[in-house]
């Protein structure tokens, strides 16, 4: 296999007719994992997402330095290739609805991923290893993020028309790959998932100074009259 596995991994887009489908799949995910949103204060309810995803964030950082360790020789380079159908970690959109649309496509976009990493390393490493338990770990959590970011995008936005913007579609999983050729997968889609949830730290503290001020004045403003 080459040294270099070239990038074919596209920012993909969906239509509006998608994204108005998107829209409604948040509540239904909602429904379906049996998660109630309840209205709680904006800004309460985007600092508990904050924290999660710190806290998300922070395990992967030792998520990717277990998994080079136990890759054996080559790790570092494993992480440096580039393939394909790996979610790319950018978040897209103008507003902060599109913003949340799109960290939440993302949420749902690596889950596959990481459970197929998950099975994969599996079969790799003893039944006793820490990777194991910390990959079901990082899965795990960011279905809870995903669930919290559909809550609050019904509550901040739930008359809001789709905006013309696409959000970023899904990647599918990879077909059957050699041991080799799972090693860099593993690798690369542990070091975008940490890049992503970087980039969902900054634009949550982002969103919530911007929607939930202007939420809170326009209620002060309405107050007056």
């Amino acid at each position: 296999m080459s040294g270099h596995v070239k990038n074919m991994c596209p920012q993909l887009t969906i239509s509006q007719a998608a994204r108005t489908l998107l829209s409604l799949l948040l509540a239904i995910d909602s429904v379906s994992a049996g998660v109630v949103c309840r209205k709680q204060p904006c800004g309460s309810s985007l600092q508990r997402s904050l924290k999660l995803t710190k806290l998300i964030h922070k395990e992967s950082v030792d998520l990717l330095k277990t998994y080079k360790v136990s890759q054996g020789d080559m790790s570092e380079l494993f992480c440096q290739m580039s393939i394909n159908n790996v979610p790319d970690p950018n978040i897209s959109g103008l507003d902060p609805s599109e913003r949340m649309l799109s960290i939440y496509s993302h949420c749902k976009a690596f889950l596959p991923h990481l459970k197929r990493v998950t099975e994969q390393q599996t079969d790799l490493q003893p039944p006793s290893s820490s990777l194991l338990s910390k990959l079901s770990t990082a899965h795990n959590r960011t279905n809870g993020l995903a669930n919290q970011i559909n809550c609050i995008y019904q509550t901040l936005f739930p008359n809001l028309p789709i905006p013309p913007e696409p959000v970023d579609g899904p990647t599918s999983v990879p077909p059957s790959q050699n041991v080799f050729q799972q090693k860099v997968y593993g690798c690369v889609v542990l070091k975008r998932f940490k890049e992503f949830l970087s980039r969902v730290t900054r634009e949550l503290r982002t969103l919530k100074s911007q929607v939930c001020t202007r939420r809170t004045t326009f209620a002060d403003t309405n107050a007056l009259f």
